[in-house]
């Protein structure tokens, strides 16, 4: 069974702090962009527009979100995961876990599953891919929703 969450996302200070790291200024845009993905968690730049704009904080255009998503992915303070629909969504946690994927509804959930990290991990430690170095593990679990789920 997945433990609980044992890394909470980062707060705006912490976020404010990852900037400074990468020389970024913390700018409104940013933090509005990261307050709307602490609620959001899981979010394609559409939603991400949506969220800001239903909080009223800013204006803000969806394609200004998404390169402000995509710069914060590229420095990892955020992660990119591409759905099985084809959009691309950005996670907030960066630390490792695995995703649970409901393809119906197209919404992203963590899972922190170390045991099984671990067990992946050790096995590619004896394992070789000819003409490869694995630098990373990236798991997506893709699901649908129980009936009894559906019906909750």
């Amino acid at each position: 069974m997945a433990a609980q969450n044992p890394y909470p996302m980062p707060t705006l200070d912490e976020f404010r702090t990852r900037l400074k790291r990468h020389g970024l200024k913390a700018t409104r845009q940013r933090l509005v962009v990261h307050e709307a993905m602490m609620a959001l968690g899981h979010a394609s730049a559409d939603m991400v527009t949506e969220e800001i704009q239903q909080r009223g904080a800013v204006k803000v255009t969806t394609a200004s979100v998404y390169n402000i998503l995509s710069q914060l992915a590229d420095l990892r303070i955020y992660s990119r995961r591409l759905s099985t629909n084809n959009k691309m969504y950005f996670d907030i946690n960066s630390f490792r876990h695995i995703h649970l994927y409901d393809k119906e509804n197209h919404r992203y959930r963590d899972v922190v599953d170390e045991e099984l990290m671990e067990l992946i991990q050790s096995h590619l430690k004896r394992r070789k891919f000819k003409g490869f170095t694995v630098e990373d593990i990236d798991i997506q679990f893709i699901a649908r929703p129980t009936r009894k789920a559906r019906n909750a």
